[in-house]
């Protein structure tokens, strides 16, 4: 008997939903018990320990590259940051193709969530750890208190000599040679006291202020000099050419520092530290701390048998 059409549109439904029997056995996870998913949930759970953990690390190395006391520690915690950095994007990875398999749309949703807060972290990372590997301020406080103390300490003793040459004397020049050597010695002093605070100073206007300061004493210095060598006996005097000269090489080292301390790579690299950082570094802790969450909510959903109709 040849069949009639009922009989063929039975046949064809069968044959669809055979094939679609053996579809969804072909791509059913081959093991689902319930041993496998805590196994699967532990996994994933432990890659975000592994996660924290290296961010924890990223972060303890950024703020030890800021702090540190030479180029080259700067230089080998920044990279101990950055390696930290590096494996947190790697144990991502591993997790993004865990939840591929076999994840909700809800934590699919959260890893993306925490690689775009990672993505922020990675930009303020960069900017930080390259400015505090540079440590101006640090270099600027090293020439401050070293070559240009030194050279202000030389120039101070001079004229100091002058002056006690001249100490029980009551003619009027050398009364003037102690008033300008005295005058010269005060100014520069206060030069000397304007630097620190220049260096540890963040705003640019305050920087211009002290430099202005700093300018109005230096000609007074200079005056004082010049006004020294003027005096008859004076222009080949050894304390004055020793106290001319060593304040000049100071003056020079002093250019030096208020470059150093303009490009303020210290101040800026903490002050980022302080609160882009910490910012960025709070999201990615709450960021893992929900997917963590949302891992748990899932298996406790499938151990259960109840699956949400929207996950999200």
């Amino acid at each position: 008997m040849k069949p009639g059409l009922k009989d063929l549109l039975w046949m064809a439904v069968g044959a669809a939903l055979f094939g679609a029997i053996i579809l969804v056995a072909l791509n059913a996870p081959p093991d689902q018990t319930p041993a496998a998913k805590l196994a699967l949930k532990d996994r994933k759970i432990e890659i975000v320990d592994r996660m924290r953990a290296a961010l924890a690390s990223a972060s303890e190395a950024e703020k030890s590259a800021v702090m540190a006391a030479t180029d080259q520690e700067s230089e080998t915690f920044a990279n101990q940051a950055r390696a930290a950095t590096a494996t947190l994007r790697q144990e991502r990875e591993q997790l993004s193709g865990l939840l591929g398999a076999g994840g909700s749309p809800r934590t699919k949703d959260l890893l993306a969530q925490f690689s775009k807060t990672l993505a922020d972290l990675e930009r303020v990372d960069r900017n930080l750890l390259n400015l505090a590997v540079q440590n101006t301020n640090l270099k600027a406080y090293q020439l401050a208190f070293g070559p240009a103390g030194e050279a202000l300490q030389e120039a101070d003793d001079a004229l100091s000599h002058l002056v006690t040459e001249r100490a029980d004397s009551n003619s009027p020049e050398d009364k003037k040679v102690i008033r300008l050597a005295d005058d010269a010695r005060i100014s520069a002093l206060r030069i000397q006291t304007l630097l620190p605070p220049h260096i540890a100073e963040e705003s640019d206007q305050k920087m211009d202020e002290l430099e202005v300061r700093m300018t109005h004493e230096d000609q007074a210095i200079r005056k004082g000099l010049a006004d020294l060598a003027a005096i008859p006996g004076l222009a080949d005097d050894k304390d004055v050419a020793t106290a001319t000269a060593c304040y000049g090489r100071y003056t020079e080292i002093r250019s030096q520092i208020l470059k150093l301390s303009r490009e303020n790579t210290n101040v800026r690299s903490l002050t980022i530290s302080l609160n882009e950082k910490r910012r960025a570094m709070f999201l990615c802790q709450d960021a893992l701390s929900a997917l963590e969450q949302a891992i748990e909510q899932e298996f406790s959903r499938e151990a259960s048998g109840h699956t949400p109709v929207n996950p999200r």
